[in-house]
């Protein structure tokens, strides 16, 4: 099998296609679209997204220093799309695409009652690196859906259709193939059921 060598870029794929939701005090919100996001830290709980500075959330998550990450699914697809590709300067991104704006618990940011996950973040440092400046920023609450929940209370988040970004393609996730661990788990190997 031969390679190709290619100039650097960004071929980093898949990549989760979230939306993300800011708004200015007294104006209407708006949503961007990003795939340029990921988790830097699980104690503490962060996250990131990288933005172009050109685009006009940019402004509004520099001033506010703040944001939500909303997981999109692919029912929110066409929703996700056009918040990629249409500028909050020009049109209400949540009327358009008949998404819900709903209050966040710790800040000012709105959420998106349609998004199966919701993570409120508040910026604690920009790094300009170049095309896009990334927003490093403390994650300050998690929403998700109660749908998402077992009657056990479990979190099944993998049930809510989950939507990829990848090489300007969307994509469901598909089937499953095995669990975090599945590769060195002893075959045959039960749970110890607790006594009662």
């Amino acid at each position: 099998m031969g390679k190709q060598e290619w100039k650097p870029g960004n071929m980093l794929y898949p990549l989760p296609a979230v939306m993300v939701s800011c708004q200015r005090p007294g104006e209407k919100p708006n949503i961007l679209t990003v795939a340029w996001t990921g988790t830097v830290c699980t104690n503490p709980p962060m996250a990131y997204i990288s933005v172009r500075p050109e685009r006009y959330s940019y402004g509004i998550i520099r001033e506010t220093g703040e944001f939500v990450i909303n997981l999109t699914t692919e029912a929110l697809a066409a929703a996700t799309d056009y918040c990629g590709v249409r500028s909050g300067r020009d049109t209400d991104k949540f009327q358009d695409t008949h998404l819900t704006p709903v209050p966040a618990s710790k800040v000012q940011a709105p959420m998106i009652a349609e998004s199966p996950v919701n993570l409120e973040c508040r910026v604690v440092k920009v790094e300009e690196l170049g095309s896009h400046h990334m927003f490093l920023a403390s994650i300050e609450a998690v929403h998700v859906d109660d749908a998402l929940l077992d009657e056990n209370g479990k979190f099944h988040l993998n049930r809510a259709g989950l939507l990829a970004y990848s090489h300007g393609e969307y994509a469901g996730l598909g089937k499953k193939i095995g669990t975090f661990g599945y590769s060195v788990k002893k075959p045959g190997k039960r749970k110890k059921q607790k006594r009662t």
